[in-house]
C-alpha cells in the first residue's frame, strides 16, 4: 500500500472517525471522570493508520492505533469494508464513583449512523 492510498482512506473516514472518538469521550465523561484525571481521550488524527486485508472478506480495512507517550498501544479503531467499525480505547482507571469497579476500556462498534459505546468494567473483589 502506498502512503497516498492510506491517506485517501484516512481522509474518507475522518468525519466518521471523529464522531466515534467523540462518542468514546462522551462515554468516559458520563462515567464521571473529570478533566483533572489526566486521562487522555482518543483523537482520530493522532492514530497511526495502515490498510490490512480482511482474511474472510478480502476487503481492505483501515486500522488505526493510538499510542501513549511511552509508545504503548492504548487503543485501536478499525473500519471494515462493509461500512461497520470497531474501536477500543484504554481507560485503565478505577471507576470514579463506583469503587467496586475498574474501568478497563471503552468499546465502540456499529455503523456511521448507529455508533454504540460501552464501558468494559472489571469487578474489584472487596
Amino acid at each position: 500500500m502506498t502512503a497516498s492510498s492510506i491517506s485517501e482512506h484516512v481522509e474518507a473516514k475522518r468525519m466518521f472517525g471523529k464522531a466515534v472518538c467523540q462518542r468514546i469521550a462522551e462515554n468516559i465523561a458520563r462515567l464521571g471522570f473529570s478533566v483533572q484525571t489526566q486521562l487522555s481521550l482518543p483523537d482520530f488524527d493522532a492514530a497511526e493508520f495502515s490498510l490490512v486485508t480482511d482474511p474472510f472478506t478480502q476487503t481492505q480495512d483501515l486500522v488505526g492505533y493510538w499510542y501513549s507517550a511511552s509508545k504503548q498501544r492504548i487503543g485501536q479503531i478499525k473500519f471494515h469494508g462493509d461500512g461497520s467499525f470497531y474501536a477500543e480505547y484504554d481507560v485503565v482507571q478505577p471507576h470514579p464513583t463506583k469503587k467496586q469497579w475498574f474501568v478497563e476500556a471503552i468499546n465502540a462498534w456499529g455503523q456511521q449512523d448507529n455508533i454504540k459505546t460501552e464501558a468494559k468494567l472489571l469487578d474489584i473483589p472487596q
